[in-house]
Formats: C-alpha cells, sequence, structure tokens
C-alpha cells in the first residue's frame, strides 16, 4: 500500500486518479485549489494551490505528521490555453507558466528533500502530449508541456541515486472539464480545444487506468492512449508526414482567421 498525494483531484484525470488508487486500497491525499471538496470514500482532501510554496510546505508536513512520508507525488493540477502568438496575451502566457510549469516545479521542489530523506519515492508529472508534439496555435500550453517533460527527464537522472523514480504522462485530449479553465483573447482557439475535448471518444477514468498501469511499471513515458503514440511516433519516424500535418492545420487556422465572416466577427 502506497501513500499518494494528487493534486487537482477534485476533477477530471485528478479525481479519476484518486478514484482508481482508493479502489487498489491506497492512503490517497486529494488536493485542489477550493478550500473545501468530497473526495471518494478512503481518500482525505486539503486546499492546496498549486502556486503557491506555503501550500506546499504545508503538504509536506502532513504527510510527513499523518503518513511518516509519501511514496507516491502526483503533479497533475493544471489548465488549458493556447492562442495565436499575435493574439494571446502576455498575461495569459504569465498564468499558464505558473500554474502549468512553475506549479510542477513547486511539487518536486517541495517533496525532494523528504525523497531524498526515505531514499525512495515516485514523482508523476502530467504534462500533455502537446509536451512532445507541437501544434500549432498552442505555443503556450506547448511550451509549458514541453517544459515539463524536460524537467521530468532532468530529474529522472537527477534523483535516481537517492532511490527516486520520476515518470510523465502524456495523453492527447479526453473528456473532461478541463475546457472549463480555458481563457485568453483568441476565441477561435478557445472554441477549438473546447471541441476537442467534448468530442473525445475517450474519459478521464480510462487514461487514469493506464496511467497507474504505467506508474506500476515505473515507466519515464507513459503515453496513455493511442492517438497521443501515434502522434509521437509520427513525429519521431515520419518527420515530413508530421510536418505536412502541421501545416494543413495551420493553414486552415489561416483561411478561417482570413474569412471575410471571421474578420466581420473580431470586429
Amino acid at each position: 500500500m502506497s501513500r499518494v498525494l494528487v493534486t487537482g483531484g477534485a476533477s477530471g484525470l485528478g479525481a479519476a486518479l484518486v478514484a482508481r488508487f482508493v479502489a487498489e486500497g491506497h492512503q490517497v491525499l486529494s488536493t485542489d485549489v477550493a478550500a473545501e471538496s468530497t473526495p471518494p470514500a478512503g481518500a482525505e482532501y486539503r486546499q492546496l494551490n498549486v502556486r503557491d510554496a506555503g501550500d506546499w510546505d504545508k503538504a509536506v508536513a502532513w504527510c510527513e505528521e499523518n503518513w511518516g512520508g509519501l511514496d507516491i507525488l502526483v503533479n497533475n493540477a493544471g489548465i488549458a490555453t493556447g492562442g495565436r502568438i499575435d493574439v494571446e496575451s502576455l498575461d495569459e502566457w504569465d498564468r499558464v507558466v505558473d500554474i502549468n510549469l512553475m506549479g510542477v516545479v513547486r511539487g518536486c521542489r517541495a517533496f525532494t528533500p523528504l525523497f531524498k530523506r526515505q531514499r525512495s519515492g515516485h514523482i508523476v508529472n502530467t504534462a500533455s502530449a502537446a509536451g512532445l508534439v507541437h501544434p500549432p496555435m498552442m505555443s503556450s500550453y506547448n511550451t509549458v508541456k514541453a517544459g515539463v517533460v524536460a524537467l521530468s527527464e532532468t530529474l529522472s537522472h537527477e534523483l535516481h541515486p537517492y532511490g527516486v523514480t520520476v515518470s510523465v504522462v502524456c495523453p492527447s485530449f479526453f473528456r473532461t472539464n478541463l475546457g472549463d479553465s480555458i481563457q485568453g483573447e483568441d476565441l477561435e482557439m478557445r472554441a477549438t480545444a473546447r471541441k476537442l475535448i467534448e468530442k473525445s471518444p475517450r474519459t478521464a477514468d480510462e487514461i487514469a487506468a493506464n496511467v497507474i498501469a504505467g506508474i506500476k511499471k515505473h515507466q519515464f513515458l507513459i503515453i496513455p492512449d493511442r492517438p497521443a503514440l501515434l502522434a509521437w511516433r509520427t513525429k519521431r519516424f515520419a518527420r515530413p508526414l508530421y510536418d505536412r500535418q502541421m501545416r494543413k492545420i495551420a493553414a486552415r487556422a489561416r483561411d478561417r482567421a482570413e474569412s471575410p465572416k471571421q474578420a466581420a466577427g473580431d470586429r
């Protein structure tokens, strides 16, 4: 039985992971930005804002005081964002960097001293297929998720001498409430992202099941669905095809943005 902390545990993939960890008999602390939330029976909940270093310090103290340590840290909290580089605001860039990238950095920094003392631990960072493949009109999201992949690989080497394992999770779109977090000025990108999320045939529970299977195997790179795996393999092994696909997406977006109907709607 492992002691597990999950950020962003009140909804979406985080909630699905919490439920599956509990069902397998683990001790689970679900955390999220909300002051209160009702986790599944068998789990506990506490507020944790991943942007607040003080909240992270309190989470470490809670784990030490109540459990005597921690076995698995799941840095899952995040938001959806994106937009054309000349449309998305710098404020939105600051927001997504602070939550999706620095939120993970804060979690890793907070728990690494504990894991080093234990000479054990497993850090699981939720990135995205967007951390491996980089479609147009998603520069901010691609950038932070690629950063999470880079951070995870770095720590997988850095912490190996201490017996600490690191995994990074890279799913494609799946049905969740992530679309509710999309803000920003690029309304076309917001609508497209929401449609891709809501119309995906994959559920958060299906993704969570594959993630936990990867954690059990101590895989570094966990790609939990076929579309993400195919996209990654295409980029690695058929780069000209990958580039053509990305540029077709960009061309369609240009045509929509420059159409008379769209231009009238922008005014």
